[in-house]
């Protein structure tokens, strides 16, 4: 386990398996839409993430590993070549300034709709229990239906699709790929009791249901190596109307099995104040301490002062920090010299072109 004392704050140096990491400022996972309606990635995006380098480690964007994970629109991907070769610019840009990027694989399940299809199909899901809630389709927002639950033998097809992302994740030059097993998508699906009621090998007990979520981190691992995978989760998430009968016991043993694996880091979402709202109970990173020897990041609307106090407790390692980098691609930098922070644009979160996006201004180079 990290050693941490009142010494270490976000400007500590950490390895992170085979990475030296510069600092515990890390870029979170965000969804920016502005990838072609292919899902390859456009030149923009290389300018994008090469802004946010100086970031300890830069998680991106969520990248589909299939057509049928695809449940936004201009969202990338990795299952195809021409998404492999849009990537490799982006990657390359990072490198060049001297950062590090890691791939985080995302099949949205049952929160998709049949307009992102392949054929216009039903999306599909580990039970046939419909997400609330609406979808943003071009013909405006829509229901979303009930998905079609997955076969038994279907499922380790899924499995090879993660498997084969993440070989295109590194022939794209990401540093490692991270599975996106949180806020209601699939591998959360097959997790938690209300959107898993199944009654095979991945359903049922606690060991069954979290049995997708270890195969795909074993899919991961024989293609990355344990030291480059990464796990999110969010045990305190209701976003796409998740919930589970017994939280602390779910994810206690998925975080136990994945401890097992050897995996670099477990990423662990608290509740935001919109979470509690809608009747979120928050459980604190500090609860799965003890269960995960390895980096332990976490985030939700982190401002500079509870992140360093999260790692002076040893409650966490580092803290992925989401809309702030979105609005200051020079977050390091602002936090080191207590600089201003510049005010984010919701209304451009996901849209399209540069505004918003990667006309935000750094700090001047002589400050």
């Amino acid at each position: 386990m990290p050693i941490l004392s009142d010494m270490i704050d976000l400007f500590s140096p950490l390895e992170l398996g085979p990475y030296a990491l510069p600092n515990r400022i890390f870029m979170a996972p965000l969804t920016r839409c502005r990838a072609r309606p292919d899902g390859v990635p456009v030149p923009m995006m290389a300018t994008y993430y090469q802004q946010r380098a100086t970031a300890g480690l830069i998680l991106s964007e969520a990248t589909c590993i299939a057509p049928e994970a695809v449940g936004y629109p201009n969202v990338p991907g990795l299952w195809s070549d021409a998404q492999v070769t849009g990537w490799r610019p982006v990657t390359d840009a990072v490198h060049a300034a001297g950062g590090r990027i890691f791939a985080q694989l995302w099949h949205v399940g049952r929160v998709s709709h049949p307009c992102y299809q392949p054929n216009g199909a039903l999306p599909v899901a580990p039970s046939a229990i419909a997400c609330p809630g609406k979808t943003h389709t071009p013909s405006g927002d829509q229901p979303r239906p009930v998905p079609r639950a997955l076969e038994t033998d279907e499922v380790p097809a899924i499995i090879e699709q993660y498997r084969r992302a993440a070989a295109n994740a590194l022939s794209a030059g990401f540093d490692g790929v991270e599975l996106h097993g949180a806020n209601g998508y699939l591998p959360d699906q097959f997790l938690r009791s209300a959107t898993n009621q199944r009654t095979d090998r991945y359903g049922g007990s606690i060991e069954n249901r979290a049995r997708f979520h270890l195969d795909a981190t074993r899919a991961l691992i024989a293609v990355c190596g344990a030291e480059r995978v990464g796990v999110k989760l969010s045990p305190s998430g209701v976003f796409n109307g998740m919930s589970d009968a017994d939280p602390i016991a779910t994810f206690s043993y998925v975080i136990r099995e994945l401890n097992k694996l050897g995996i670099a880091f477990l990423h662990v979402t608290e509740a935001m104040e919109s979470d509690i709202k809608h009747g979120a109970t928050n459980f604190p990173v500090a609860t799965f301490r003890p269960l995960f020897d390895r980096v332990l990041i976490t985030n939700a609307g982190f401002s500079f002062e509870k992140a360093q106090r999260y790692l002076s407790e040893g409650a966490a390692d580092a803290v992925a920090f989401g809309v702030l980098f979105i609005a200051n691609p020079d977050l390091p930098r602002r936090f080191r010299e207590d600089a201003p922070l510049n005010q984010p644009d919701p209304t451009t979160f996901y849209s399209s072109g540069a505004h918003g996006y990667i006309d935000y201004p750094a700090l001047s180079s002589n400050p």
